[in-house]
């Protein structure tokens, strides 16, 4: 049995990238987490706990499958316990067929797994903090020194590395506030 998983993620919680991907192969059995948490994953369990042997396990990509790669040995183990197979469409991993990819090629997939986990947690934390109203990136400089810098350009009496020294503003961050 083909059985294919998706999880939801902040930035696609209907799992659409996911499902055309998927879409180009024949599923049996299409299962799809309620959430995109990396605790409770009810289906993912259910599934695993569910499969027989021969079963194959079908994702997009292995983040979907794992959240570490402490997980994916997890995950790795309980299919080989189950003799049931992987396909991963990503990253070209088909468990169910001797592995023809150098060792080069599988560190980077664990390297792209753990690039995936870093670049999702903080695409979901940058993402809360927005809906909080938190300001992101660097802070931007106070604005009554910024004025003053201005003020102090527009009277033409100051050079650039007077307003420099006295407003703490660097010659580029000051040439940005002169062009608006």
């Amino acid at each position: 049995m083909m059985i294919g998983y998706m999880r939801p993620f902040f930035e696609a919680p209907a799992c659409e990238g996911q499902a055309d991907v998927l879409g180009t192969y024949e599923t049996d059995d299409l299962r799809i987490e309620e959430h995109g948490s990396s605790k409770r994953r009810i289906v993912l369990d259910q599934t695993m706990e569910s499969l027989a042997p021969n079963d194959v396990v079908l994702v997009s990509h292995l983040y979907v499958l794992a959240d570490s790669t402490r997980h994916l040995i997890e995950v790795l183990d309980l299919l080989e316990a189950k003799q049931a197979y992987l396909v991963s469409i990503r990253e070209g991993i088909d468990t169910r067929q001797a592995l023809n990819q150098s060792f080069r090629e599988i560190v980077q997939h664990l390297v792209a797994l753990q690039s995936d986990v870093v670049s999702m947690a903080t695409r979901e934390g940058l993402s809360k903090a927005k809906e909080l109203g938190k300001q992101t990136g660097r802070p931007r400089k106070p604005d009554e020194n910024v004025k003053r810098a201005i003020e102090m350009h527009q009277s033409k009496q100051y050079s650039l590395a007077d307003i420099r020294e006295q407003t703490w503003i660097s010659k580029s961050t000051l040439y940005r506030y002169f062009e608006q």
